[in-house]
């Protein structure tokens, strides 16, 4: 109603025969309203989310592939795509209020429970949203059209079998309410694959996500209306050898398959396919060569180069429509710098891109002349994932500051480079991740390149399994001013950390470090709130006892120390007595201290909270003050 400005339009709402209608189902008359204010195509939209129960999380574009599926969003004739007609349609229903940003997670949205008893009364009789409780008339079951069910710890046949009289079904979607944790198992009947499924000639939408279903019947291939199979997060090795059938599928998702080990011939005659999702399928290390003739693919979220029968990355050039999160593998068997020229990434809307090359790769020079070829669209990247890179080297786009829309980075297990490139260039980086890069000895201006604030946005930072370094120095009073977090593990060897205050930042963790480089990096973080220090084997005490220790320790509200072997206390041992160290944590609210086998001492302020002591301090001389 928010988009009525005139007060002739106010007239009509107020003059509108809705008010004076009986609240059928108790739905609210304003709401009714602003249904009915809807256009044709948005109405239609809004009550297929009647299919979802209350307190469902959605995911936009997920609602959007089945919005697709259904053939709400046709080709339009301006020329948008009905991914394109999807989003503008959803962000109208949020706009209205319809849906709302999720209140724990913004990248899910929920719908009030006012609005979903709105939507399920106007969906009417062809919607069913199928649970325990309800109540349904066996001659009811050839009118419906799109049925949702609970996914339960076990779903049998018996709930479903008079279900093979419903052939005109077109929607089976299997939902989930709340959170799902990864121990939650899921199983499914297999007489509901065998002998439900090939009775729903219709189906155009099938979603069976985490169900524990080991094998995908071929009869599921007679379904050819199908236009959307989820089978994400299923235990399937592999997918029905007849899948070429489902000749109008427009999307596949195996996300989270972790078995799945291979795909059938047949697959490349899917020449419809539009969102093909393999995320987290670690065993699926070979796809077909002809994947590139597959031109309406706008989803491909992970490819694996190959070699002779198998995926070239010179297909990607004709996958023109390509955009979102891609994973490129393999990448040790490219052989050409030219053949990754042809990917054409920098024409593709690709706004998460992971680079992957083999752990044996040896090609220093080609390794760095394919990584200058697969510089992505500057204007779209948000997140930047580079492993097992073996240049000695960045290219130049690797930092460059056109990339302004980058916000996470990681590089992981680039051993073979000597040093890092100039990363605080990038104005919108929040997150940097650099681990397992083995000939880094000196970290310095080289990350820091630039004549403004050197990471100006960065929120997160971490290092890990850098045995090489030792030294990191910024010669710059202005670096980190939003650091919130700063992670360092498996960093033996440093020792030189000359940095300035961090005024941002409030959880510091140390696993693995020796104690000079603990205690230059304590000393830099004085507004911290948590600290945590773990493995480090060489610390006989925690912190200095100089005056200037008060400004880390002022404001320490958890303190963690795990596995220090050679700890004995946390304060330096002549001013035990006096307590000097204790009055610096005055702030501290929780103290954990674990296998920590040479503790002697411990004393506590009177703040404390929480004490957890557990195999530390056999020695009876030991106490805790409170």
């Amino acid at each position: 109603m928010r988009t009525k400005t005139e007060r002739e339009e106010w007239n009509d709402v107020l003059n509108s025969e809705i008010w004076n209608l009986e609240n059928a189902n108790e739905i609210v008359p304003a709401l009714r309203l602003s249904y009915h204010d809807l256009s044709a195509d948005s109405k239609r939209l809004f009550a297929y989310c009647s299919l979802f129960p209350k307190d469902f999380l959605f995911d936009k574009e997920e609602l959007i592939l089945l919005w697709i599926a259904e053939g709400y969003l046709n080709e339009s004739t301006a020329n948008k795509s009905p991914e394109r007609l999807g989003h503008e349609y959803f962000e109208k229903l949020l706009s209205r209020s319809f849906f709302q940003p999720a209140p724990n997670d913004e990248s899910f949205f929920v719908m009030h429970d006012l609005m979903n008893d709105l939507a399920t009364f106007v969906a009417g009789e062809y919607f069913l949203r199928f649970d325990n409780q309800t109540e349904m008339a066996e001659e009811a079951l050839a009118k419906y059209r799109h049925m949702s069910f609970m996914r339960e710890n076990y779903v049998g046949f018996q709930k479903f079998e008079a279900f093979q009289r419903a052939r005109s079904l077109r929607t089976l979607l299997a939902v989930h309410v709340g959170a799902e944790t990864r121990w939650s198992e899921f199983y499914l009947s297999n007489k509901i694959l065998v002998d439900l499924l090939p009775q729903l000639p219709l189906l155009r939408v099938l979603s069976l996500r985490r169900f524990k279903i080991s094998e995908v019947p071929d009869s599921i291939c007679c379904l050819k209306h199908l236009r959307y199979l989820n089978l994400s997060e299923t235990r399937i090795s592999k997918l029905p050898e007849n899948v070429g059938n489902l000749y109008n599928l427009l999307t596949l998702i195996v996300f989270g398959c972790k078995i799945l080990t291979k795909l059938p011939k047949s697959f490349l005659k899917l020449k419809k396919l539009r969102h093909f999702d393999i995320r987290n399928t670690p065993l699926l290390e070979k796809l077909p060569s002809g994947i590139g003739e597959l031109r309406n693919l706008q989803t491909l979220t992970k490819i694996v180069v190959g070699g002779d029968g198998e995926f070239a990355i010179t297909e990607l050039k004709g996958l023109k429509d390509i955009h979102g999160e891609i994973s490129i593998e393999g990448l040790n068997k490219v052989q050409s710098s030219m053949h990754a020229r042809e990917a054409n990434l920098s024409l593709k809307r690709i706004n998460k891109l992971v680079l992957k090359w083999d752990d044996g790769s040896r090609r220093e020079t080609l390794d760095k002349e394919v990584l200058n070829e697969l510089k992505p669209n500057s204007d779209q990247l948000i997140m930047l994932v580079v492993k097992s890179y073996k240049g000695i080297e960045f290219p130049n786009w690797v930092g460059d500051p056109s990339f302004n829309q980058l916000v996470h980075v990681s590089l992981h297990g680039c051993r073979k480079c000597k040093s890092l490139p100039p990363l605080g260039k990038l104005p919108s980086l929040k997150e940097l991740s650099i681990q397992g890069m083995d000939e880094v000895k000196v970290i310095d201006l080289e990350l820091t390149r630039t004549n403004d604030v050197p990471f100006s946005s960065l929120e997160i930072l971490r290092f890990e399994d850098m045995s090489s370094w030792e030294v990191w120095s910024t010669n710059s009073e202005v670096i980190f001013p939003c650091l919130q977090e700063l992670q360092i593990k498996k960093c033996p060897n440093l020792s030189d950390v000359s940095l300035e205050a961090l005024p941002s930042l409030r959880v510091l963790k140390i696993d693995g470090c020796c104690e000079s480089g603990l205690r230059s990096l304590v000393r830099a973080a004085w507004a911290v709130e948590e600290l945590s220090i773990f493995n480090c084997n060489e610390i006989r005490y925690s912190w200095e006892s100089e005056a200037k220790a008060s400004k880390v320790l002022v404001n320490l509200k958890k303190l963690q120390v795990y596995y220090c072997k050679n700890l004995v206390s946390l304060g330096e041992k002549e001013e035990d007595e006096d307590n000097i160290g204790i009055k610096l944590l005055s702030s501290l609210r929780k103290l954990e201290i674990q296998s920590c086998d040479s503790m002697e001492r411990l004393f506590c302020p009177n703040s404390i909270e929480s004490l957890v002591i557990s195999d530390c301090m056999p020695s009876s001389t030991c106490c805790c003050c409170l």
